[in-house]
């Protein structure tokens, strides 16, 4: 299957954390999750923090529709052998049964069936600490591709997966990063492939002195 979640704009001067974080207190923060945090994941995307600001031209995300196969993200993540202890240690529910995953649905691969992306969150600041890119196998999932290194966040972006990881500087709070590293990659011979990578400055917003994406940067 094909379509349902609206991929995002050109790259964002703010980082994909920057306005969930800085916008929210935790008590919010925890209340957002209620509603927006899926047990197992629906919908094209089941909302997590905020992509950015209004500036960077991102369009939001599709509504859920009834033509995804829904899956229980969760146990989609704590089953896999390629996530690590630590990550499936922290993933538990915030509030009630809602656990911090934000679930999107694109295809990356090809493949038969939409591809599904899995960011695990905390639930104190909302920061990603792993993110997943799961593609059909049969009657299940194939784990293809992981970042563990927080503060991540991974989406969909014009059939390209986009990475994207916090900077912080020496004595930066958690909700005011320096800047941010991103990173796209695309699906060639069965695996990803890193396509550009640029930073985003968050010192110099409005500056264009952020050179373009460069391939295999």
């Amino acid at each position: 299957m094909r379509g349902g979640m609206t991929e995002a704009g050109p790259p964002r001067v703010r980082g994909i954390f920057q306005a969930a974080i800085t916008a929210m207190t935790v008590l919010v923060a925890l209340g957002l999750l209620a509603s927006a945090c899926a047990t197992g994941g629906t919908g094209a995307r089941d909302e997590g923090p905020a992509r950015g600001d209004a500036s960077s031209g991102a369009t939001p995300a599709a509504a859920p529709t009834s033509t995804f196969d829904r899956v229980d993200a969760v146990r989609l993540v704590k089953d896999d052998p390629a996530v690590s202890a630590e990550v499936k240690r922290g993933l538990k529910p915030c509030v009630g049964d809602e656990y911090p995953v934000d679930v999107s649905y694109g295809d990356l691969t090809g493949g038969s069936e939409d591809d599904i992306v899995v960011n695990v969150l905390t639930c104190s600041d909302i920061v990603g600490v792993g993110s997943y890119v799961y593609r059909r196998a049969g009657d299940g999932y194939t784990n293809v591709f992981k970042a563990e290194e927080p503060p991540v966040y991974a989406e969909v972006d014009r059939g390209g997966l986009v990475v994207s990881r916090q900077v912080y500087e020496k004595g930066d709070p958690v909700s005011s990063p320096s800047g941010e590293n991103v990173v796209t990659y695309r699906w060639v011979s069965g695996r990803f492939v890193k396509e550009y990578s640029w930073h985003n400055d968050y010192s110099v917003v409005g500056d264009d002195a952020t050179p373009p994406p460069s391939a295999g940067g």
